[in-house]
């Protein structure tokens, strides 16, 4: 009788390393793209599948993606713990919504101009508080929102309470759902590649774990901290940007807490230290929440228990869990 053993799929593929690899089959190869080629055909096909409310959701999804992307990418990858997501929405939603109400710029210009001085904008706002770190630079990008609201509340500015109205709209539902899709694809793609295959991700990391080494090797740590928050808050403003030509309406609306802390939600659900797993919880958490929608603010007792679950049974996080598990999936071979 011929005997077996059992081999673990990873075996022969990676090679010491994470980031070298040996492949010699097609099957190998398969291994290592698999995972990501999966979730790239997922989120094509879900427009194709969906009956149309859920449609809309997969946008709004979208969004909430996207902010905990870059939410994962500055406290995961740079040590910066950002609570001001809500700002980077607003920002970019207003910029947009000037612009279509004011100049007549179609949504074509307006959301990548609304994304890139909208970036620009928060970068300046949040650069003096770059030298701090964990609770105190949390606190004081929460405050940046809730003052912002005062503002606007207070003085009246771009339609005070009433918000701006009458703005164009994307043209079609399929435009609306691919346009997110294939930015929340991009920017994944960009970051992985950008912390795990270029020098400035390295040096990223190096600001998280040792900052006075950073300092030490003649690096400006403020100038890469802000680089950090610059590409973090494109991504945000970009989904305020789109929220306001998916709704053809900006108001206060777009400062509200839940684009702070939905994204912390999903990082924490979809596990830490890895760009994909921000995205992952999203995905799962958005759907949930619209479906809690009849229990109004008691949704926010469901965020709390997944998130006090999660932090002191399940530190992982689903995508970490999941990566471990598919590594170290086992099969049966001829010795």
């Amino acid at each position: 009788m011929q005997e077996r053993r059992r081999e673990r799929l990873d075996r022969g593929v990676k090679v010491r390393s994470d980031t070298i690899y040996a492949v010699s089959s097609a099957k190998e190869i398969l291994f290592l793209v698999g995972p990501g080629l999966a979730l790239v055909t997922v989120l094509l096909i879900l427009p194709l599948i969906l009956p149309p409310y859920w449609q809309k959701v997969l946008t709004i999804a979208g969004v909430y993606a996207l902010l905990a992307v870059s939410f994962g990418f500055l406290a995961n990858f740079v040590g910066l713990v950002n609570l001001g997501g809500a700002m980077f929405v607003g920002v970019g939603g207003y910029i947009s919504g000037v612009l279509n109400s004011t100049l007549g710029l179609p949504p074509l210009l307006t959301i990548p101009i609304a994304s890139v001085t909208g970036a620009l904008l928060c970068t300046l706002l949040l650069l003096p508080c770059l030298p701090l770190r964990g609770v105190y630079f949390a606190v004081v990008s929460f405050i940046y929102p809730l003052a912002t609201v005062m503002i606007i509340s207070a003085t009246g500015v771009w339609g005070g309470t009433d918000g701006i109205a009458g703005l164009n709209v994307l043209p079609n539902v399929w435009v609306n759902q691919y346009v997110i899709i294939l930015v929340v694809l991009a920017c994944m793609f960009a970051l992985t590649r950008l912390v795990n295959h270029a020098d400035i991700g390295l040096v990223f990391r190096g600001v998280k774990d040792n900052e006075l080494a950073i300092r030490a090797s003649a690096l400006n740590v403020t100038w890469y901290k802000a680089q950090a928050v610059f590409i973090s808050a494109a991504m945000g403003c970009f989904g305020g940007a789109y929220l306001t030509h998916l709704y053809g309406w900006v108001g206060m609306s777009l400062f509200a807490m839940d684009f702070s802390i939905l994204p912390l939600a999903a990082t924490v659900v979809g596990g830490t230290s890895t760009i994909y797993g921000p995205l992952v919880g999203a995905f799962l958490l958005v759907p949930i929440s619209e479906s809690l929608r009849s229990f109004g603010t008691l949704r926010i007792v469901f965020y709390s228990v997944v998130m006090v679950f999660c932090v002191v049974f399940w530190t992982e996080g689903i995508m970490n869990y999941l990566r471990r598990r598919y590594e170290q999936f086992e099969r049966w071979v001829r010795v």
